[in-house]
């Protein structure tokens, strides 16, 4: 039979081990509990340590998209704003143009003069619609560097570009007017039929009826876009809910895995509290014995 001496250091030794573990755990745990964390240095949970950081880069990706659907609602808000604008003041034309129809050649020459006037402001007025801007850039000038989209005779500045805006996986939206589909080119081009509506009621309003069926093609346009930004809108908003729900989830498997469980922490701390104080008294005991014990 083999037989282990014991001897007083050896136990000694041993608890003083013991206590030395019961203080580790104990300061671990009030660690845990001061920040909040299960994970302060990737050695406490490599595996938890790497899912973290995957969480981590994908909740930065999402949140980089509600940024850009933030920005992308401003832009198309912005468009929307400016397109309703126009559309009044297309309709407030085609009033002007249908007096001037009605009173024909036979009207005074002032009278159309005044009818006129008011047409060459709603053309003013419409050309800075045209250079409407979001953040100092014009909605409808692509994507130039430019202050403006339109120059003061009606003339087209931008470039044509498209203003493009990440707002999902996969999902792109243009979020700039298209300038050529909104205020047309060429002849029918919104400022130069209202430059023409202007002329003709001043020269030769038998014109007119002709210019009336250009202007309505013209304000088709703008309503057609209307449209347009007002799909563009429902499809962003609906990324925006999208987004949000997917940062509510990556958030929530984040915490999982580093936040602590509260009320399971306290108690593990109470419960490493006592045992470390439990531990202190048996040391206590067990090292009490000294020389003069034994020269006794």
């Amino acid at each position: 039979m083999t037989y282990i001496r014991t001897t007083e250091r050896s136990i000694s030794t041993r608890v003083l081990n013991n206590l030395q573990n019961n203080l580790g755990q104990l300061a671990e745990t009030q660690q845990r509990m001061s920040s909040g964390k299960m994970i302060s240095v990737p050695s406490d949970s490599p595996t938890g340590t790497a899912s973290a950081l995957q969480l981590r880069g994908d909740v930065r990706v999402q949140q980089q998209y509600q940024r850009n659907v933030d920005d992308a609602l401003g832009w198309l808000g912005t468009i929307d704003t400016a397109l309703s604008s126009a559309t009044t003041q297309l309709n407030g034309a085609r009033d002007l143009v249908l007096q001037g129809i009605s009173s024909g050649t036979g009207g005074s020459a002032d009278a159309r003069e005044a009818l006129a006037t008011e047409i060459d402001n709603i053309r003013s007025s419409l050309i800075g619609v045209a250079n409407t801007s979001y953040l100092g850039r014009p909605v409808f000038g692509g994507t130039t560097g430019k202050a403006t989209a339109y120059d003061a005779a009606g003339a087209y500045t931008g470039d044509g570009g498209a203003v493009v805006r990440s707002v999902g996986d996969n999902t792109k939206i243009p979020v700039n007017g298209d300038a050529a589909a909104t205020f047309g080119t060429g002849t029918g081009q919104l400022f130069t039929v209202l430059s023409d509506i202007a002329k003709h009621l001043r020269e030769d309003p038998s014109a007119l009826t002709a210019d009336l069926a250009r202007l309505d093609t013209a304000s088709e346009r703008v309503r057609t876009q209307a449209a347009d930004v007002g799909a563009r809108q429902n499809r962003v908003t609906q990324s925006e809910s999208t987004v949000t729900d997917r940062l509510l989830t990556l958030k929530g498997q984040l915490s999982n895995i580093e936040d602590i469980d509260l009320p399971q922490t306290v108690t593990d701390l109470k419960l490493q509290e006592t045992a470390y104080q439990a531990s202190l008294a048996a040391t206590a005991r067990v090292v009490q014995p000294s020389l003069m014990d034994f020269l006794r």
